[in-house]
């Protein structure tokens, strides 16, 4: 089955969770290159907002309202997309919110909730798309993360949905490519981006949330992802330290988990006190790329870039190097627990 995507200018590209962090970068850089965008959050006020610079700068956007855990608004979206603009191209599921703190401390209904987004708004978005893109072909690019492959302490009810997005674009690939339907099925896995994600997230922390360095910008993971909207691709890390993470896993998986448990708890609070504002029941503080980290942002992702260039030769010395790295830290934090009991901050 060959699957043929149009360039990005010739496109109409659908996104959720649009209204602000990675979503909302995406749709302006797709604006910007000239694709039809049809942006869908929560947040009205955003949108207007995002929608209006998009059409400022002489690109094609609109926007919709909706809760992408509520199916029939889902597919009702779909439906007037086709309906206003003939087709869809390219569907990103990217509506996304956070959880930290004790899997234990975390009620279970906040957690129905969030899989609501995290998991079930992804499977809602890919039947809309299938529906309307089984014959014409297109792209669906679903928003996984590191965690998809690595779980992180006080993160772990958002690493178990992220793995079950994985596993169910695993299977909806390999169906839709047994079916010979048109359609390319990626998955995008970020590590840290500075994105309003820890402003938005839920905390059962004393302290509000913070990201694990590196942190990398958003601007990296929409240039993946409308890279994979052109291109058929399977899968694509953000982030160097994610390649790392996940390579790591493999090799050593209870040496990481070892290193998680002395440095995750402390590296994942800031020093502020929770104010228990979030985006879990409703948009909060919604319409910025960019969130309240206290870490230092990276310009770029070279071993992202280079993936997406196509430079093979360059890509597995950046990841051996980064591996060898990690491993010499890994190695001298292990030492260092008898004594100390945390390891120094892992870095790539």
């Amino acid at each position: 089955m060959a699957v043929t995507l149009k360039k990005l200018k010739d496109q109409v590209i659908v996104i959720t969770g649009a209204s602000s962090g990675i979503g909302l970068t995406t749709a302006e850089m797709a604006g910007e290159a000239g694709a039809t965008v049809v942006l869908i959050s929560r947040s009205e006020q955003a949108l207007r907002d995002a929608v209006s610079r998009i059409r400022g700068k002489g690109g094609r956007a609109t926007f919709f309202v909706a809760d992408v855990g509520d199916e029939k608004a889902v597919r009702d979206i779909a439906r007037s997309t086709v309906e206003q603009f003939g087709r869809i191209d390219t569907w990103v599921n990217n509506a996304g919110v956070g959880m930290y703190g004790k899997l234990t401390d975390t009620p279970i209904e906040d957690k129905r909730k969030l899989f609501e987004t995290n998991f079930w708004g992804v499977i809602h978005g890919c039947h809309a798309a299938v529906e309307h893109m089984r014959r014409t072909g297109g792209a669906i690019i679903n928003l996984g993360s590191i965690a998809s492959d690595r779980s992180t302490p006080l993160l772990g009810i958002y690493a178990a949905s992220k793995h079950a997005v994985k596993a169910y674009t695993d299977a909806l690939r390999m169906e839709l490519e047994y079916e010979q339907v048109p359609i390319s099925v990626t998955l995008i896995k970020p590590t840290s981006i500075n994105t309003p994600f820890i402003e938005h997230a839920r905390s059962y922390m004393t302290n509000e949330p913070e990201f694990l360095s590196p942190v990398y910008p958003p601007e990296e993971v929409a240039r993946a992802i409308l890279y994979c909207a052109e291109r058929p691709m399977r899968d694509i890390m953000v982030g160097g330290s994610a390649k790392m993470f996940g390579m790591l896993n493999k090799l050593s998986p209870r040496a990481l988990d070892r290193y998680m448990e002395a440095t995750a708890f402390d590296q994942q609070k800031r020093p502020d006190r929770n104010d228990h504002r979030d985006s879990l029941d409703a948009p909060q503080r919604d319409g910025n790329r960019r969130g309240p980290t206290t870490r230092h942002t990276l310009k770029r992702s070279l071993y992202t870039r280079a993936s997406l260039s196509g430079a093979t030769r360059v890509v597995p010395f950046l990841v051996i190097g980064a591996v060898v790295s990690a491993a010499a830290a890994l190695t001298r934090s292990r030492e260092a627990w008898p004594d100390t009991g945390r390891p120094s901050s892992l870095s790539a």
